[in-house]
């Protein structure tokens, strides 16, 4: 029988990877995993990186890659430690991204573990990195670059082709139709999905809106990320300004955690705008981030997929690059002048969820001091050190140590790259037929039961919620 199996991403907002195993017309069964994610977030979570998979690494055939996010592409690298060797498939932009996210995850993972093995602080000894930035670095020789909207063969038994998701640059959902036993079923599965439209309450946005429409297929595996979630209906950027004027009113400085890739663009092409329109005054903006320079330039690499706002503002002003007071600081010397300066500054720094980077230092030096901002302009899964902070807690633990927090917190929804359950039912309502089964993954039990409901109500569709390590059939 050929079946899915849900390896992660189901009950939780991280860690996808979806099984596909297909009878092959007698021959081997052909197995074949859709994303390779990082687990992030509560330590039972992250424990489950360090777990093998119910299948051996060495009898994947391939692996499917819906865009670069590490909780989507940052598991690739152990999973090739493991003995996996095949093609892996994404579209061009995600394969340029994935050249930097992974490497420099591996190379947190090494500093993890060299900080723990200094300090003691963890019960393994020694403690290892779960893979190295020279090990991700030699796992991109796998990557295969499919185009959109390209068929791919890869057996008589499957093949698939990327559509735009519209989630990050090169962000893709995979159709897959499989050919076994005198059926066709066609499958897709969404990856995350981006915003139905360009819209002036979710500004900045560097590629284009709207995951591709009229879809068709006999099983669907979406995210429910947003799926309790609604955004704010307001444009974020008055309330964005008025959050930094007061700030630097008052002598302090902002620190955004931010994932490096698209948020990051995002945000700083909406300072270069409030900057440039006199709604905030010019103070130092640094990009923190070793990624900043080498993201920017795959962007400008990849103009086929930005907005018209995104090409207006390049044509305008040229290259983020080359911002007068904008510093994309890519030596940790660079960044540690940064906290050296008492100087009101803008700070926009990875990881975006606080999970590790220069962001911890950064937050470690201004959490305590109630002059500064914390600006939060993304979604912070549970168990997360962004988490915490977001949620009002009075302390959070960074490198061992309890730091207090004293400074203003604030967040602003609208900057989400995930469509909320109203822009998933609009771009559902698309399709051109119902699909026989629908299972939701990628996001919390009660986003995930939220969505199916709505979905249930509105569509009348057969909707579940995956369970982990849970087996469907897949036609």
């Amino acid at each position: 029988m050929s079946y899915i199996q849900f390896l992660g991403a189901a009950g939780v907002v991280t860690g996808s990877k979806h099984l596909i195993h297909v009878d092959n017309n007698g021959a081997p069964p052909l197995q074949v995993l859709v994303d390779c994610g990082l687990f992030q977030g509560q330590k039972e979570w992250r424990e489950r990186n360090w777990q093998d998979l119910p299948v051996p690494a060495n009898a994947i055939d391939a692996v499917i890659l819906t865009h670069a996010h590490l909780d989507h592409s940052g598991w690739i690298p152990r999973l090739v430690k493991q003995g996996f060797h095949g093609p892996i498939y994404a579209t061009p932009a995600t394969i340029d991204l994935c050249s930097i996210l992974l490497p420099d995850s591996g190379h947190l993972q090494e500093e993890d573990a060299a900080y723990y093995n200094k300090t003691r602080a963890s019960k393994h000894v020694p403690a290892l990195p779960l893979y190295t930035m020279e090990e991700a670095q030699q796992c991109m020789t796998l990557f295969r670059p499919v185009n959109f909207d390209e068929a791919k063969q890869l057996t008589g038994a499957l093949s698939f082709r990327f559509v735009r998701a519209a989630h990050i640059l090169g962000s893709a959902m995979t159709e897959i139709t499989l050919t076994s036993n005198g059926k066709s079923p066609r499958l897709l599965f969404t990856g995350d999905i981006g915003r139905v439209r360009d819209s002036q309450i979710a500004p900045g946005k560097v590629v284009h809106s709207g995951p591709t429409e009229g879809e068709a297929c006999d099983l669907l595996v979406m995210e429910s990320t947003y799926g309790n979630r609604l955004h704010p209906h307001t444009d974020p950027r008055p309330e964005l300004a008025a959050l930094i004027r007061s700030t630097l009113k008052r002598g302090g400085s902002v620190i955004v955690p931010s994932f490096a890739v698209e948020r990051t663009q995002k945000f700083l092409f909406l300072l270069k705008e409030l900057m440039e329109t006199g709604q905030v005054p010019r103070v130092p903006v640094h990009a923190d981030s070793p990624m900043a320079i080498k993201a920017v330039q795959i962007f400008l690499k990849h103009t086929e997929e930005f907005s018209s706002e995104t090409k207006a503002l390049i044509q305008k002003y040229g290259s983020p690059l080359e911002w007068p007071n904008f510093y994309f600081d890519a030596t940790q010397d660079e960044s540690k002048k940064i906290n050296e300066s008492s100087y009101p500054a803008i700070i926009v720094s990875s990881s975006g969820m606080v999970t590790g980077g220069r962001v911890l230092h950064h937050l470690m030096q201004r959490l305590p001091d109630p002059k500064n901002l914390v600006l939060f302009i993304g979604f912070q899964a549970p168990g997360t050190r962004g988490f915490t902070i977001k949620s009002g807690a009075s302390e959070v633990k960074i490198f061992g140590q309890q730091v207090p927090i004293r400074a203003q917190v604030a967040a602003l929804e609208q900057f989400s790259d995930h469509a909320d359950t109203p822009e998933l039912l609009e771009w559902l309502h698309t399709f051109k037929s119902a699909p026989k089964e629908t299972y939701l993954v990628h996001g919390e039990p009660a986003a995930a039961a939220q969505l199916r409901d709505a979905m249930v109500k509105d569509l009348g569709w057969d909707v579940q919620v995956a369970a982990y390590r849970e087996k469907v059939p897949a036609g």
